[in-house]
């Protein structure tokens, strides 16, 4: 047995063979060495050879083959990769991350062209444990006419007609929220996140009953947890925790669903009530899975993007106190009208607070929640003098354009008074652009407005603690959710 010759048992006088498990190991080991640079032979020229004869790829670097750039890419300040490289590259350049090959453009023409103009050659795409997680069904992973008739129906629910009159449950929500933070340090990120989700089961349900919100929202809870974590559905790992509150989420949906679709009376408006209410000569209604789908991910897209931002309004008002002042001066004046009418905080309101408009708008260019978005070529396609093949990403850099010293001169500095003029088209699209843009961004904006007006005329807020700099999760935020403490104001 070979085992023997390397393990005998024990003898006065072992065989002397000294020099076959050095034979054995060195060659062994070379065996190994010359199979793992075939594996990176065969990976690196099925990494290169996706361009025909006569045809240009971008210019950028590949990186290692699989990998890529994408231990670079989380390794450094995501906007210090993407500047080196267009430094380097131009506008429009390849690189490799995530297991993709992709195509990065940070021009405002070619974000346009792939978002608006030429949209049907480049799909919406995301990582397939993240649909898994929202739900298939759901209006962000489709084109087309199935995606053409959801747009439409979740379009209506966040209509300004529609969402004017959820000022007052709006307002009632803050008024809830800003006494537990009196004289107390919070987790700005965390409040916000509160208060975010609160608002969108306003959207998404319309009248609620506390009852039904609940279990929504600790289910909900669970799954978000679990939506940036590692994609291994094992027994105890955050994913899998996610994905059985997912199923347990989704059963309660469709409870509700049935519940509701057969009582009228308690439709109780909202998205739900739109998506219940979707039929026509031409096409069935809705199946359940399709509306729960669609009310998750309208949930996940109203949720930790607003609560960021409002993150960022905080921080950035807290390092301008000038600022804050005059923000402060536009609302005591709104307010001193609201008492001298003997009413309450209204549509109309909103519409006329320009300089906390224009605070929220620099917000939103400045912090750039959303970096960028993905796309996939949906077929080999000839895009600025270059060749993108079918099935590459395609990257429209939004943070890149927004930060921009030709569009937006000193990038870095926050400044307001930058929307007093109108913006050269297309450099400014916090909330993407085209079939695909975000739906809510009006109802996103005013759940900002409506907390603004009573922090701003009641609070001020102390960020505690020196540490400066941002996290990310996935979104940019203050690094530890920014913790401030809340006083009230002396009056």
């Amino acid at each position: 047995m070979q085992l023997q010759l390397f393990f005998p048992f024990p003898s006065p006088s072992p065989p002397p063979l000294p020099q076959i498990p050095t034979l054995i190991i060195t060659s062994t080991l070379f065996s190994s060495f010359f199979f793992f640079f075939l594996v990176v032979l065969v990976l690196f020229s099925s990494h290169q050879r996706r361009q025909p004869k006569g045809k240009i790829l971008p210019p950028g670097s590949m990186g290692w083959p699989y990998i890529g750039e994408t231990l670079k890419f989380y390794t450094q300040n995501p906007d210090s990769f993407f500047a080196n490289r267009r430094r380097r590259y131009g506008d429009t350049f390849k690189t490799h991350i995530l297991g993709c090959p992709c195509v990065m453009i940070s021009s405002p023409e070619a974000a346009r062209i792939v978002l608006v103009t030429k949209a049907h050659l480049f799909k919406p795409t995301y990582p397939p444990s993240k649909e898994k997680m929202i739900g298939p069904q759901a209006l962000f992973f489709h084109q087309g006419a199935y995606h053409s008739r959801l747009k439409k129906l979740v379009l209506a629910a966040f209509l300004p007609s529609v969402i004017r009159g959820s000022v007052s449950e709006i307002e009632q929500i803050v008024l809830k929220f800003l006494p537990t933070w009196e004289n107390t340090t919070i987790n700005t990120l965390q409040e916000m996140k509160r208060y975010a989700f609160d608002v969108a089961m306003i959207s998404a349900f319309g009248h609620k009953r506390d009852s039904e919100m609940k279990g929504i929202k600790q289910l909900y809870q669970c799954l978000e947890k679990g939506y940036n974590s590692m994609p291994l559905d094992l027994p105890g790992t955050p994913f899998h925790k996610a994905m059985k509150a997912r199923k347990q989420l989704n059963e309660t949906l469709r409870r509700l669903i049935q519940e509701r679709r057969g009582n009228e009376k308690a439709g109780g408006g909202g998205l739900l009530g739109n998506l219940l209410g979707a039929k026509n000569h031409k096409v069935d209604q809705l199946s359940d899975s399709q509306i729960a789908d669609n009310v998750i991910g309208v949930i996940f897209a109203a949720h930790d993007t607003t609560a960021s931002v409002l993150t960022w309004v905080l921080k950035y008002l807290h390092d301008n106190r000038d600022l804050l002042e005059a923000v402060t001066r536009e609302q005591d004046g709104i307010q001193r009208k609201i008492i001298e009418e003997n009413r309450r905080l209204t549509w109309d309101d909103t519409r006329h607070m320009p300089l906390t408009t224009r605070v929220i708008q620099e917000t939103l260019r400045r912090a750039s929640i959303l970096s960028f978005t993905f796309r996939e070529a949906v077929e080999d396609v000839e895009f600025e003098g270059y060749y993108i093949p079918k099935g590459w990403k395609v990257l429209p850099l939004f943070r890149t354009i927004h930060h921009c010293a030709d569009f937006f001169p000193q990038p870095e500095k926050f400044d307001p008074s930058r929307f007093e003029v109108p913006l050269r088209p297309n450099t400014f699209i916090p909330f993407g652009n085209g079939v695909h843009s975000c739906p809510g961004s009006e109802l996103a904006k005013l759940e900002m407005l409506v907390l603004l007006h009573h922090l701003t005329t009641s609070y001020r807020w102390q960020v505690v603690g020196d540490e400066d700099g941002i996290q990310y999760g996935p979104f940019p935020v203050p690094k530890r959710g920014l913790p401030v403490k809340v006083t009230p104001l002396q009056k």
